[in-house]
């Protein structure tokens, strides 16, 4: 007899992660299937950190979502005493109407969020490892920060087993079908049957959702870590931003203070500026000519950090064609699957109030939450008719 649930997750990164517990939290009988170990470093959700701020410049429409994940990241670290979300301050930093100022403005502005516009002579002064241009601008938001991804990643997996969750690891589903009673799973050591489906697929989309209609492209990135030459202490979150510079091209890289122990690094990366990939032909290894291209681009901007490079990581982007996500109960299945997808490299901050919306939609179909800008219709008329795999 194969085992029966109420809810099977694909993935357990970051957004399957916070599924699972959401759904295990309200009593659901949850099973969690998981290609790769608990916690890994093989999709997107690794690196030790990941930016957090609430003045979005990709749309105001975030923003609700982003106050409701500041509130869910502090339940997570009460409820675990885990070490997730730091709010040390952050500027989006650009000339004047560029898309990092005058967007995080627009949002800013429209749901009233506490902010400071600063000319370079005042980002200058209040954050010395800076050194804007005299034309560039930024605005500093207070409640910024950096959020822990593999903390975040492992108190979520922890409430889920707490709460009863089956959570399998390094047993990927090999393809699912339709049935009677809601869905029958397969992987190559069980088959199982649940009312509901949750894919949480992360880079591994366009193989797992070939009946959503929706291109995704998937992207190799970089994570650069240096030692700041002047020593880390200039670097510390009590003193330095997390921020997002954009330059005259519009091309954007962010960075954080030097929070990876009393000798580590700031970690640095530039924002798209990727190579397309597979999670099959990802290339893992961090080329010479892409480390002095991040310590050229950034020797203009904070002198004093491309001091010594420590170490690199790859990750991937799982992007749409407009950047947008995509969470919705799924087109050709509406009866018992839910997707949460295409995160485009902004989604990490929103793990928490995702893991709540999917719950909403596999337990009750439908969810509070504003999701409109995520319909999966908006980048296809009709999805194809094949079952998924």
């Amino acid at each position: 007899m194969s085992p029966t649930y109420d809810v099977v997750v694909i993935g357990l990164g970051g957004m399957g992660s916070a599924a699972a517990h959401h759904l295990s939290a309200r009593g659901a009988r949850v099973l969690g299937l998981e290609k790769f170990g608990p916690v890994h470093n093989r999709g997107s959700s690794h690196g030790g950190s990941r930016i957090t701020r609430q003045s979005y410049f990709e749309d105001p429409a975030y923003v609700p979502l982003l106050l409701r994940s500041y509130e869910l990241y502090e339940e997570l670290e009460r409820a675990t005493g885990r070490s997730i979300a730091t709010l040390c301050g952050g500027v989006m930093i650009g000339r004047p109407g560029s898309r990092a100022v005058e967007g995080s403005l627009r949002s800013a502005r429209q749901w009233d969020l506490p902010h400071e516009m600063l000319d370079a002579r005042e980002i200058r002064r209040r954050f010395p490892t800076l050194t804007p241009q005299d034309d560039e601008v930024a605005l500093f938001e207070r409640k910024a920060g950096f959020v822990r991804p593999e903390n975040t990643v492992a108190a979520h997996l922890q409430l889920a087993t707490g709460a009863g969750a089956d959570l399998h690891f390094e047993e990927p589903m090999t393809r699912w079908e339709p049935c009677a009673d809601g869905v029958r799973v397969h992987t190559a050591e069980n088959t199982y049957t649940a009312g509901q489906l949750v894919i949480c697929p992360g880079a591994w989309a366009p193989r797992l959702l070939t009946d959503l209609g929706v291109p995704f492209t998937i992207e190799r990135q970089v994570m650069y870590w240096f030692r700041p030459g002047t020593g880390v202490a200039p670097f510390r979150p009590e003193s330095h931003p997390i921020y997002i510079w954009e330059d005259a091209a519009g091309a954007q890289v962010y960075g954080f203070p030097a929070i990876d122990g009393p000798d580590g690094g700031a970690k640095v990366a530039f924002f798209r500026k990727g190579a397309e990939c597979t999670p099959e032909t990802i290339d893992r290894t961090v080329h010479d000519d892409e480390i002095r291209a991040m310590a050229d681009h950034m020797a203009e901007r904070i002198p004093a950090l491309p001091g010594a490079f420590l170490t690199a990581a790859t990750c991937m982007y799982t992007t749409t064609a407009d950047e947008h996500f995509v969470i919705a109960r799924h087109p050709a299945h509406p009866e018992s699957v839910t997707v949460a997808c295409g995160f485009s490299g902004h989604g990490f901050k929103f793990v928490p109030v995702v893991g709540e919306i999917v719950a909403d939609l596999a337990l009750t179909g439908a969810t509070g939450h504003p999701i409109e800008l995520f319909d999966p219709h908006r980048l296809t008329a009709a999805p194809a008719a094949a079952p998924a795999l």
